[in-house]
């Protein structure tokens, strides 16, 4: 299944690298027609299906629930940070992330609790992506996916690996598998519900805040400018107003 995932998205991007659909005057997104195709179908179905979901999900599910969720995902996300972190070459971050993972797993009842936080180990998101571009590949052109959203060309090309290093990828039996792989997307889509309020309040061009957000984010994230350990994004907000 895996397999036939990774072809797809392979075949994906080299179509969209090739098709060219659509001249533009930003140089970093000469496949813009394609990818406001794309940006189109995600936000639709995010309209129709994936955000009633997670309003529900954030207005319903007790909040210490919904924390208990986010961090045991969260502190399985921590082994595969670690490794990029020492492939990254940054001993500290790495060896941060691997006592994490030891404090919560074992004090944190299996993850549940984030006592690393507690204790001062901070948490950084790092994945093979940020590792390619810290070994010095290009981003190559911006690339909108189909249910994954924003990317680039070697975002993309080092999917499949992060897939790999995802250790939930490997849960058995497969039903607890696709069923703990569903509630972690709608909890990660629940805690930016009030982004997303802001972002469709502001923003004049969507597609083009949306680029230009995630464009200067990830390069912050490669160039060292920016601590990628702010997770804030991926923390379960804690009142539960109902999503307009």
């Amino acid at each position: 299944m895996k397999t036939l995932i990774h072809l797809r998205l392979s075949s994906l991007a080299l179509v969209a690298a090739l098709a060219g659909c659509a001249t533009t005057s930003n140089p970093q997104d000469p496949l813009e027609g394609f990818n406001r195709a794309m940006f189109s179908f995600n936000d639709t179905l995010d309209k129709v299906a994936l955000k009633p979901v997670a309003t529900a999900y954030r207005n319903w599910l007790p909040s210490f629930v919904q924390t208990g969720v986010n961090n045991f995902f969260g502190n399985l996300g921590d082994v595969w940070s670690s490794v990029n972190g020492f492939l990254q070459g940054n001993v500290a971050d790495g060896t941060s992330d691997v006592m994490r993972v030891a404090v919560n797993s074992t004090l944190g009842l299996g993850g549940l609790l984030d006592i690393g936080s507690e204790a001062g180990l901070q948490k950084h998101n790092k994945d093979f992506g940020q590792t390619l571009g810290k070994w010095g590949v290009g981003s190559g052109p911006y690339l909108v996916l189909p249910l994954f959203g924003p990317s680039n060309i070697r975002d993309t090309a080092a999917l499949p690996v992060d897939m790999y290093g995802d250790i939930w990828s490997y849960k058995y039996p497969v039903r607890w598998r696709n069923t703990g792989s569903v509630v972690r997307l709608i909890d990660k889509r629940a805690n930016l519900l009030d982004a997303g309020g802001l972002l469709d309040d502001a923003a004049l061009d969507k597609y083009e805040f949306v680029r230009d957000a995630y464009t200067q984010r990830r390069q912050s994230q490669i160039s060292g400018n920016n601590d990628d350990s702010d997770d804030k994004a991926d923390k379960p907000v804690n009142s539960k107003p109902a999503e307009q």
